[in-house]
């Protein structure tokens, strides 16, 4: 049996749901990528990562193995998403929205030339389009050049609108009762996965409370002990708590596409003297990063500043990343604006409105004294003469020693 079924469809299904943030900020952030348009002289943009469709659109994907967009020209906005979806695509875009079928084989890229029969010149982001869309989209535009936009979109989205900020900001509130549900639940016999399930669900509960018009997805805890502290993105186990145990705390609330973050390093009952040690001079690495982050620091002295103290203590080699990066649209599996990392190798000057962690992790390896991972985690907001630490749990020594 053939089937003969349509390749695009629209499902205007219920009511458009109330937006992340008001029309005026999406004006103003699709005013910008159109501004990116004029400059390349693009006649449209197809975005296809997670962050670009979200940050210009409202509507934050499931892939699921398949493609989805927004393409984006000098008077239109259409998010282009996969008929299992249904009509939530419709609901959360701003603008409008088409859907493809899989009856037929690449009917995404007949959508995109549906929608953009005479484009010549058309914006991709090559840090996320793989080789195959890359392919495919020649064979649907064969006359088209392709141009990167995806860094000048990266450095519209390093700086934040006030709406932002303010999201961003009860984000980092909802982090600090994740990490107080942590806390809650840390003791000696308790599995990792019990302690991250009981700050996850405090978290979500507080974001479904604080935006009820929001989708409740992807909030997370990352809650390790013992060895499991010497990565920081190491999932979480059943290993049980034991005394004297090092542990890492980190809860992850997730509102819109606006992962927020806290940090941080714990005992259980009880810190050696060699842990202490360790401990001490890490958040002194802390408070110093802390104290740095200001209008018109580079990202990179800011980290070669913090490697003199690693390094006057003997610990530079133990150093595990990056001292912090930019906040905003960023998530776990999508990724963040890699032009505003706190790393060697970043020149980017911090401007006022910008977001930025400082997060300074070292690792001892087992079987060393102090074996283990230490890791702090503020969020700051730069303003016009320094910044504003948004993250208000406590650190160190004299707080974090639980039970």
């Amino acid at each position: 049996m053939s089937l003969d079924l349509e390749r695009l469809k629209h499902i205007p299904n219920g009511s458009p749901v109330p937006h992340t943030f008001s029309d005026a900020e999406y004006h103003r952030r699709q005013s910008g990528l159109r501004e990116i348009l004029a400059a390349y002289e693009l006649d449209a943009a197809i975005l296809t990562s997670y962050h670009g469709i979200n940050y210009y659109g409202d509507f934050l994907y499931c892939r699921f193995g398949r493609r989805f967009a927004l393409v984006v020209t000098r008077d239109s906005v259409t998010s282009v998403s996969a008929n299992i979806d249904g009509g939530q695509p419709w609901r959360r875009t701003v603008g409008d929205n088409v859907v493809y079928t899989d009856w037929r084989r690449d009917n995404f890229f007949h959508a995109l030339k549906t929608l953009l029969p005479n484009a010549r010149r058309i914006g991709i982001e090559y840090d996320h389009v793989d080789l195959d869309t890359k392919d495919k989209l020649a064979d649907a535009f064969e006359n088209a050049t392709f141009i990167d936009v995806a860094g000048p979109s990266m450095v519209q989205r390093m700086i934040k609108s006030d709406e932002e900020i303010a999201l961003i900001e009860h984000g980092a509130r909802i982090a600090d009762l994740g990490g107080a549900a942590c806390v809650e639940a840390i003791g000696v016999g308790v599995p990792e996965h019990e302690v991250a399930l009981h700050a996850t669900g405090a978290m979500v509960r507080e974001i479904a409370r604080s935006f009820p018009h929001a989708e409740l997805m992807d909030t997370w805890t990352w809650f390790q002990s013992g060895i499991n502290t010497d990565g920081a993105h190491n999932p979480v186990t059943s290993r049980k708590i034991e005394r004297g145990d090092i542990l890492s705390l980190n809860c992850f609330p997730m509102i819109a596409g606006y992962y927020t973050a806290l940090e941080r390093t714990l005992f259980a009952g009880t810190v050696s003297d060699d842990h202490l040690k360790l401990w001490e001079i890490n958040v002194e690495v802390h408070r110093a990063g802390l104290d740095l982050i200001r209008p018109g620091a580079r990202c990179c002295d800011i980290a070669h500043a913090l490697n003199e103290i690693y390094a006057r203590h003997g610990l530079l080699h133990r150093r595990s990343f990056g001292y912090g990066h930019s906040f905003g649209m960023l998530s776990h599996y999508f990724g963040r604006e890699a032009a505003l990392e706190l790393r060697e190798d970043v020149e980017t000057v911090l401007q006022p409105n910008m977001v930025v962690s400082m997060e300074p992790m070292i690792t001892i390896p087992e079987g060393e004294p102090g074996a283990g991972g230490y890791r702090e985690h503020d969020i700051l907001v730069v303003t016009g003469d320094g910044a504003r630490n948004i993250t208000g749990f406590p650190f160190g020594p004299e707080h974090n020693v639980i039970g």
